[in-house]
């Protein structure tokens, strides 16, 4: 298969033609200072340099982070915020509108950030939902855009993060989750998963669902759905 009807994957993010907007998923700021590693791992500066390359020559009106634009949920650590601003300044800066959708990641977002925080976010072409993933969405819409589990998928040995579309999944409606935007997530490997093995309740029956993998020279790859392509991997 090609890319979901009205969407085009890109790095790992979604590009939305109807809405000209990108969708990205789980930045997790702070995640670096988080880690037990003691050497800088920068994690902030990745996502801000990334973010910059998606942008540049584009035309959007609006970039989405679909929730756990932070990670850390007692405290905000010391340069998160600084982060946090330059990340979205990087947005506006390409000509965009940031929009942020919060994710259970996101306790402390409000004390950091004065802008509007939205539990789930419609797009302009009046079809497309983002939310998190975390909590069922209330809006009714044709497709939704998640992330919050951090699909990864492991081919000949190699751990490689993924997309992952379940057309008509949720009560008819499509949804494709993203992998995480962030480097740092190491990713839930879904070769054996089961719906129950996710942390999103929007999957029920992971075998009906399908891996996209980037191919390194901008396209994505799709597989057959899971429960038909398990074997082979």
């Amino acid at each position: 298969m090609t890319d979901p009807d009205g969407l085009s994957t890109v790095g790992r993010a979604v590009y939305v033609p109807d809405s000209e907007t990108l969708v990205i998923a789980d930045v997790h700021l702070g995640r670096d200072v988080a880690s037990r590693v003691e050497a800088p791992l920068g994690g902030g500066r990745d996502a801000i340099d990334r973010l910059e390359a998606l942008l540049e020559g584009t035309d959007l009106a609006e970039v989405v982070v679909a929730g756990d634009i932070l990670h850390s949920f007692s405290r905000v650590p010391r340069g998160v915020e600084r982060d946090l601003v330059a990340f979205l300044e990087t947005i506006e800066d390409g000509g965009a509108r940031p929009v942020v959708v919060s994710g259970n990641h996101d306790t402390m977002l409000s004390g950091v950030y004065d802008g509007e925080i939205h539990a789930e976010y419609r797009l302009a072409d009046g079809e497309t939902v983002v939310a998190h993933g975390h909590e069922v969405p209330e809006l009714p819409a044709k497709r939704y855009v998640v992330g919050h589990d951090h699909p990864a998928i492991e081919i000949e040995g190699r751990k490689r993060p993924c997309f992952l579309y379940g057309p008509g999944s949720l009560d008819g409606a499509d949804v494709l989750m993203l992998p995480a935007f962030t480097r740092l997530a190491p990713g839930s490997t879904i070769n054996g998963m089961s719906g129950s093995d996710f942390q999103s309740p929007l999957v029920a029956d992971a075998g009906g669902w399908h891996p996209g993998v980037g191919d390194g020279e901008g396209e994505t790859l799709w597989f057959p759905p899971l429960a038909e392509c398990r074997r082979l991997l």
